[in-house]
């Protein structure tokens, strides 16, 4: 019954969320996107950061009014993945069939998606960031209970490692709810369309591989890592997030207000009288400074496991490089057919792509 259950957990936990995102309060933001044949710009409803406290609060209720054990997530993690794998394919579906295609084959609509900005309820839930919310939540639940699962098995000597990990997985998902606005100015936003990548992306691959470094570690015993070299796995992390959140937030000042200095840095630009793009602070570094962030983010976290020689927490950092690197000569070839003449000219202030002196 259990087994049954878990299965069609992903399910629930997401109608529930979609159901908190409707209703809980939020503000309403003006996005980056311009609606199609129009001057007008996107609005979206956000409260993240309130269906991420609501939502983790409901967690611990159930949990210690003892309706499933804090670390039933982890016991039967696999077949909540099945239940997540199956709902994720049945919405991109869903979201791909009921619109007009936008390619030849319908395999690559299929993945690609073919509709670009879906919004219900009036626009009060938008699909891409209901779906990156979700995702969010779902990571958070996973991470919660498995690391209650090590607790629960190694109270005497457990890991600090493993505490740190949540510490800094659970960080990265409130950083996200916090900086929610941020987010629609990012290349997934404007860029991407909602289908499988996006959607089963979100709904399973998010919350269930992101969380690998906990899911390869947590059954072990404590590897006893000294206090100094967890202290620089941190450092890691810390870098990593000053470096994404820092080059993100940079961009998107920028761009809600051209002349507006962001941590002392007064912005500096070229132009074709057009466009305009930055060439100094965190985008002086490297053209894709945040994507550099994003990678030790996930070397901080996966070390601090204490497991450094095991693959399995290494295929999130991995996973970064895998995705980031074709990303950004997408992004380039994006930017030349935009930028034109202009992109060879910020190319030549900023040469390095990703890892400044490096690439």
């Amino acid at each position: 019954m259990d087994k049954t259950i878990a299965f069609f957990i992903p399910t629930l936990l997401y109608l529930t969320l979609f159901i908190l995102n409707g209703f809980l309060p939020g503000r309403w933001v003006t996005g980056y996107i311009t609606k199609p044949d129009s001057t007008e710009k996107m609005r979206y409803r956000l409260n993240g950061i309130v269906v991420f406290f609501v939502a983790v609060m409901l967690w611990f209720v159930l949990g210690a009014l003892n309706i499933f054990s804090y670390d039933w997530l982890y016991q039967y993690r696999w077949y909540s993945l099945t239940g997540a794998f199956t709902f994720g394919f049945c919405f991109s579906l869903a979201v791909v069939l009921p619109y007009p295609s936008v390619r030849q084959s319908f395999w690559s609509d299929f993945y690609l998606g073919r509709v670009e900005n879906l919004q219900l309820w009036k626009g009060k839930i938008d699909a891409k960031m209901w779906l990156y919310l979700v995702g969010a939540i779902t990571l958070e639940f996973n991470t919660l209970s498995f690391t209650a699962h090590h607790w629960m098995i190694y109270r005497g000597d457990a890991s600090p490692g493993i505490y740190l990990t949540a510490i800094l997985l659970t960080y990265f998902v409130i950083d996200y709810m916090t900086f929610e606005e941020v987010h629609l100015y990012t290349y997934d936003l404007f860029a991407e369309r909602v289908g499988f990548k996006l959607g089963w992306g979100c709904l399973v691959f998010y919350p269930y591989f992101y969380a690998i470094s906990l899911w390869s570690t947590v059954d072990r015993p404590n590897p006893h890592t000294s206090t100094f070299l967890l202290g620089v796995y941190v450092f890691i992390f810390l870098v990593g997030w000053g470096l994404s959140r820092g080059a993100n937030l940079q961009k998107y000042f920028f761009k809600k207000n051209p002349a507006k200095t962001f941590l002392g840095i007064v912005p500096e630009t070229i132009t074709d009288g057009n466009n305009s793009l930055l060439v100094n602070g965190f985008w002086g570094i490297s053209r894709h400074i945040n994507y550099l962030g994003e990678i030790l983010m996930g070397t901080g976290i996966i070390l601090c496991t204490g497991y450094p020689g095991l693959i399995g927490p290494w295929l999130y950092p991995l996973y970064y490089v895998v995705l980031l690197f074709p990303r950004q000569k997408d992004d380039d070839k994006r930017c030349v057919d935009k930028y034109g003449d202009l992109w060879e000219e910020y190319k030549q202030k900023v040469p390095y792509k990703i890892i400044p002196f490096i690439y």
